[in-house]
């Protein structure tokens, strides 16, 4: 079973949404729900909220490369609310600057690294484990401003 919370601010945004007559945030967040209840029955026991954040931001990204395809200014507007609308379902992700002292502790490991990528590998084991929310863009740039001095 879904995160019971979860479901039911889902199942509230849906009606808010139907009620605003907002059709764009009343089919993604429809789709959001059914691909979380998905994961759940492939799994066939409930999401974490790690993973059905993980479902939320397949979705986005899913939109953003969409979105970058797209020549049609309907659709792009069209996606670009399916994307706030689905943002607002996850939780807040730290900037590079709340990065940078996170990392504080694997300082050391981040520089010795042979490249940036490996860098951000370090970077990403540390932020999991202590719990941070952060998008791998982000983490790439700390990481970089780390390196760089």
């Amino acid at each position: 079973m879904l995160s019971p919370m979860l479901t039911e601010d889902l199942k509230k945004r849906v009606t808010e949404s139907v009620k605003a007559k907002d059709t764009v945030a009343r089919d993604v967040l429809r789709l959001a729900l059914g691909e979380l209840q998905m994961g759940e029955a492939r799994k066939n026991a409930p999401l974490s909220e790690d993973e059905a954040a993980a479902v939320v931001r397949k979705l986005v990204k899913s939109n953003e490369e969409t979105l970058g395809l797209t020549t049609d200014a309907d659709r792009a507007a069209a996606l670009r609310r399916e994307i706030e609308v689905l943002s607002a379902l996850l939780p807040a992700s730290l900037t590079p600057d709340q990065i940078v002292p996170l990392l504080a502790p694997s300082v050391e490991a981040i520089r010795a690294a042979k490249n940036d990528g490996q860098a951000t590998g370090v970077a990403m084991k540390h932020l999991k484990a202590s719990g941070a929310n952060a998008t791998g863009a982000d983490v790439t740039a700390a990481v970089k401003r780390i390196r760089e001095g």
